[in-house]
């Protein structure tokens, strides 16, 4: 799965990198959370002939993606990943993967590998591309109108198997969608999922590196490149903290990075 991942390029990248026209500053965000808002980057309507006004945008949504048919939203389990390899047929999944792809842009992400034993701490790992810079998930977008007319833009980051070097770590990772293929994921119009699904891949074993970090990622409050520093996993000193990514309450409707 993926519970924690990071933001912490500049906006200017993140717009040269998908190909923006605008994009709002927003502060680096190194520990983001379920149910907090997310930058995700969708398509738009295609621009008139010789304009060269890009058709994607950025939008501010909330990390928890809620279907337009649920009724009871607090009994509704919280949809932060879909898997890759059956979200095209899943209730929950299919009307978005049909018609709603997006991209969320990210810096890495995180993941707890299990220790052995009952007792046995998880050690946190700070994953990202060797050599930084921004990288994108295949995420998946609905907007969710409630009883009283309120309207909420969700989201979920697709999953797919991890490829050998992170397999250790955990059995699933986030699917980076490269910059050659943005267009064709974006493109709800005339590519259907089937036209999309060699896309849903692991990326090549060589182009993340995970990096062991302290415990100090499990709590949602903290948020700060401390939190990627590299550890002695050895070292650690086993604290409080339960093991692995906590989720905070559902945030409402207003959205904001700050």
């Amino acid at each position: 799965m993926c519970g924690r991942f990071a933001l912490s390029a500049m906006p200017e990248e993140v717009r040269e990198f998908f190909s923006l026209m605008e994009l709002e500053d927003f502060p680096p965000r190194y520990n983001i959370a379920p149910t907090q808002p997310i930058v995700i980057v969708r398509a738009t309507e295609p621009a008139n002939e010789g304009s060269n006004r890009p058709d994607r945008q950025a939008l501010l949504v909330r990390w928890g993606l809620l279907p337009r048919w649920v009724k009871d939203t607090k009994a509704f389990p919280l949809l932060i990943n879909a898997r890759s390899e059956t979200a095209a047929e899943k209730a929950a999944f299919k009307a978005a993967m049909r018609h709603r792809r997006v991209l969320v842009p990210a810096s890495g992400f995180y993941e707890w590998r299990r220790g052995e034993g009952r007792k046995a701490r998880s050690q946190p790992f700070w994953i990202r591309p060797r050599g930084g810079g921004v990288i994108a998930f295949a995420g998946l977008m609905e907007t969710y109108a409630d009883a009283a007319g309120g309207e909420i833009d969700t989201a979920a980051i697709l999953t797919t198997t991890a490829n050998s070097a992170l397999s250790s770590i955990h059995d699933r990772m986030p699917v980076v969608i490269e910059p050659g293929d943005f267009a064709r994921w974006l493109d709800c119009r005339t590519q259907e999922p089937c036209d999309v699904a060699n896309l849903l891949r692991p990326v090549s074993d060589d182009f993340f590196e995970a990096i062991p970090v302290s415990e100090a990622v499990n709590a949602v409050a903290n948020d700060n490149a401390a939190l990627q520093e590299r550890i002695d996993p050895l070292a650690e000193t086993p604290a409080p903290a339960a093991d692995g990514p906590a989720a905070e309450k559902p945030a409402g409707a207003q959205l904001s990075l700050f």
